[in-house]
């Protein structure tokens, strides 16, 4: 089951993605991440990059974020990601995209879009294809004082070398590591 943990919407129960190439945020660790960036959630711009089912950033909307951008290239997340959306009554204070996620980019970048808050959750091997910061740096859509999440299976080596490391968090099998701009 997977359910809004705090906020507005908390107890919300969120439909899953009928997909195995899906795999949803565990509470523990949402709620870990959350505890974390509780102080620059409220009245943010939320970018939830490989949204899946939408939980984390229907998670940041129910604890106040202005918008949340979802990002998704499978039909039936974005399907879900909507209908999660629409039982939490948030449809307002979203846009759903059915993107592959640098092609997203580019667009949110066209759009003059930028994100306090970037959160990416990537099919675990396409970390060791490419990296999702190159994207988001080149087309500078993360605010100057925001930060990146990226969710990363602990034996998974990753070299986030377009942002500076400023914390990582180890919850089970999953390493949440925060990245911030590079310092000057």
């Amino acid at each position: 089951m997977i359910r809004v943990i705090s906020g507005v919407y908390k107890g919300k129960r969120l439909k899953k993605v009928p997909s195995t190439l899906v795999r949803p945020m565990p509470d523990k660790l949402k709620e870990s991440m959350f505890n974390i960036i509780q102080e620059e959630v409220a009245g943010s711009i939320f970018l939830d990059g490989f949204a899946g089912t939408g939980s984390v950033g229907i998670e940041a909307l129910s604890r106040g974020a202005k918008l949340t951008v979802f990002v998704d290239e499978l039909y039936f997340a974005v399907k879900t990601i909507k209908t999660n959306l629409e039982k939490c009554g948030a449809g307002e204070k979203a846009i759903v995209l059915l993107k592959e996620f640098n092609r997203a980019v580019i667009w949110l970048a066209r759009q003059k879009m930028k994100f306090d808050i970037i959160f990416l959750d990537p099919p675990y091997k396409l970390l060791d294809e490419r990296n999702p910061l190159k994207v988001i740096k080149k087309r500078g859509i993360l605010k100057a004082d925001g930060q990146i999440i990226l969710r990363r299976y602990h034996k998974t080596r990753f070299e986030g070398k377009y942002f500076e490391l400023v914390r990582e968090a180890a919850i089970g099998d999953d390493v949440l590591s925060f990245y911030k701009h590079l310092s000057e």
